[in-house]
C-alpha cells in the first residue's frame, strides 16, 4: 500500500542496502523526534499568522493551514528517509550536489543565526514580562532565556532533550486546545472551511499561499533527519517509525494552527477586533483573554505562549547546531562520507562546532537586544529565511530522484508531486519576499 508521501516499497534491490534492526513494529512509545520537529517549527509568529488569518478571514481558510501541514509533513518524510536509506546525513547529499550548497549554507547560517538568535530570545521573553512586569526589563529577560537555552543544549544530550521538548509540548497542546474550547467554535462554520474557497480580499491568493508555507518550520524542516539520527535510528528498518513520528509531528502542529484559527475567528474576527502581526499580536491578545475571561486564563495562556516561544529557541539551538557541526566536518574533509551514525553516537553534540554554533546563537544576538536591527541584516534575513524552503524541496527532489538513494526508497509520483507543489509555492512566497523588500534604501 502506497505511503501518503508517495513511497511504495517494493523488492529488493542491487543498489539498495541491507535493512538494518528496526522495532517488530512502530509503537506510540518510539514517537519523539516528532515531538521536536513540531514544538521547535511552530513559534510565536506561526501561531500569530494563524490568529491573524482566523481574525481576518472567519474559517474560511481553515483549509489551507491544513494543507500546509500536508506539504510539510512531505518535507520532513523526504529528510528523514534520505538519513535512514542512505546511512548518510542530508548535509552529505547536499554537498554532493555541488560546493555551492556549502557556500549557500554558510551565508544562510551566519546571517539567519545571527537575527533568529535575537527574535527567538525577545520572543522568550515577551510572555515572561508579561506575567512579570516588575522584575527586569525585557531586554534582560530575553538575555536571560538566552542563556538559559545555551547551558540546557551545552550540557544534555538528544535524550534529554527530547524528555524537556515533549513536557512544553504539552502544555503548548493543553493551553491551545483550551483556548479553542474556550471560545466555543461554530462547528458547522469550521467544517465548511475544509473546502478550498479564497476570500474575497485583495491579494487573497497571496496571503493564502503565506498561511500554507508558514505552518511548522523552515530550517527545522532539514533538521528532523537529524534528530532521527539523533535518537538511534540510522538504517531502513526504522522507517516505518519515522513515518508514524512524522505524522504525529504535523497532526499535532495541525492542532495548534487550526485551536488559534478558531480562537482568532470566534474572539477577533466576530468583534472585529484586530491585533499587531509580530509576537506582541500574543501579548495584545492576552489582554483580550483576560477582558473577556478573567486574569487566570489570561496568564494561562502567557504559560503556553512561552513553551511555544522556548521549545522554538532550544530547538534551533541544538538541531541548527547539528547541521552546523555536519557543515564543518564535510568543508573540513571533503573525501569524508558524513554518516548518520556519526550523529547517533553524540559525537556532533560533543564537537567544538555545535558548541561554537551555540555561542553564536546566543551572544552576537543580544546586540540587537539593545537596538534596532540593522536595517539591512534584516533584509538579509528575510530573503535567506525565504530562499531556504525552495532549497530544501529542490534538493530533496534531486536527490530523492538519482542514484544517490537506493531504489526503493526512491520518490513515488505522490511524493514527487508533494514535493514540487512544496518547491514551486515556496519559491512564489520567496520572490515575494524578495520583491516586497526596499531594496532601493538598502543600497
Amino acid at each position: 500500500m502506497a505511503d501518503i508521501t508517495g513511497d511504495t516499497p517494493g523488492t529488493t534491490t542491487p543498489d539498495q542496502p541491507d535493512t538494518g534492526p528496526g522495532p517488530r513494529t512502530s509503537t506510540w512509545r518510539h514517537i519523539g523526534p516528532g515531538i521536536v520537529v513540531a514544538a521547535t517549527g511552530v513559534g510565536a509568529g506561526d501561531l500569530v499568522a494563524t490568529l491573524i488569518a482566523g481574525s481576518n478571514f472567519g474559517y474560511t481558510l481553515l483549509w489551507a493551514a491544513v494543507l500546509g501541514c500536508l506539504v510539510k509533513i512531505a518535507l520532513a518524510e523526504a529528510a528523514g528517509r534520505w538519513h535512514l536509506s542512505t546511512g548518510r546525513t542530508l548535509f552529505d547529499g547536499w554537498a554532493g550536489l555541488g560546493r555551492w550548497t556549502l557556500y549557500f549554507f554558510a551565508v544562510y547560517a551566519v546571517v539567519w543565526g545571527f537575527v533568529y538568535g535575537a527574535a527567538a530570545m525577545s520572543s522568550s521573553a515577551l510572555p515572561l514580562q508579561a506575567l512579570f512586569p516588575d522584575v527586569m526589563d525585557l531586554k534582560w529577560w530575553g538575555i536571560a532565556c538566552g542563556l538559559v537555552g545555551l547551558v540546557f543544549v551545552w550540557f544534555n544530550k538528544y535524550a534529554v532533550f527530547e524528555k524537556v521538548m515533549t513536557v512544553l509540548v504539552g502544555v503548548m497542546f493543553v493551553v491551545t486546545v483550551y483556548l479553542a474550547v474556550r471560545v466555543t467554535p461554530n462547528l458547522g462554520d469550521a467544517f465548511a472551511g475544509l473546502l478550498p474557497v479564497l476570500p474575497d480580499e485583495p491579494d487573497s491568493v497571496l496571503n493564502t499561499l503565506g498561511l500554507i508555507g508558514g505552518v511548522g518550520g523552515t530550517i527545522t524542516l532539514a533538521a528532523y533527519g537529524y534528530w532521527v539520527n539523533a535518537k538511534g535510528w540510522t538504517s531502513t528498518g526504522w522507517m516505518k517509525v519515522m513515518r508514524l513520528d512524522n505524522r504525529v509531528a504535523y497532526a499535532t502542529t495541525g492542532v495548534f494552527v487550526v485551536a488559534m484559527l478558531f480562537v482568532g475567528a470566534e474572539l477577533l474576527h466576530s468583534a472585529n477586533v484586530a491585533i499587531e502581526s509580530g509576537d506582541k499580536g500574543l501579548v495584545q491578545l492576552g489582554d483580550i483573554l483576560a477582558a473577556e475571561y478573567g486574569s487566570a486564563t489570561a496568564k494561562f495562556f502567557l504559560i503556553g505562549f512561552f513553551a511555544t516561544s522556548f521549545t522554538s529557541l532550544i530547538g534551533v539551538w541544538h538541531g541548527v547546531s547539528l547541521m552546523f557541526a555536519d557543515f564543518v566536518a564535510r568543508f573540513r574533509d571533503t573525501s569524508k562520507d558524513l554518516t548518520g551514525e556519526e550523529v547517533a553516537s553524540g559525537t556532533r553534540e560533543r564537537s567544538w562546532p555545535f558548541r561554537a554554533y551555540l555561542l553564536w546563537l546566543t551572544f552576537p544576538p543580544m546586540v540587537l537586544l539593545f537596538m534596532d536591527q540593522p536595517f539591512r541584516l534584516v533584509i538579509l534575513y528575510g530573503v535567506l529565511g525565504a530562499a531556504f524552503l525552495p532549497f530544501l524541496a529542490g534538493t530533496l527532489l534531486w536527490l530523492l530522484n538519482s542514484s544517490r538513494t537506493p531504489r526503493q526508497w526512491r520518490n513515488g509520483p505522490v511524493s514527487n508531486t508533494m514535493l514540487a507543489v512544496a518547491g514551486l509555492l515556496f519559491l512564489v512566497l520567496c520572490v515575494k519576499q524578495v520583491w516586497d523588500q526596499p531594496w532601493s534604501e538598502f543600497f
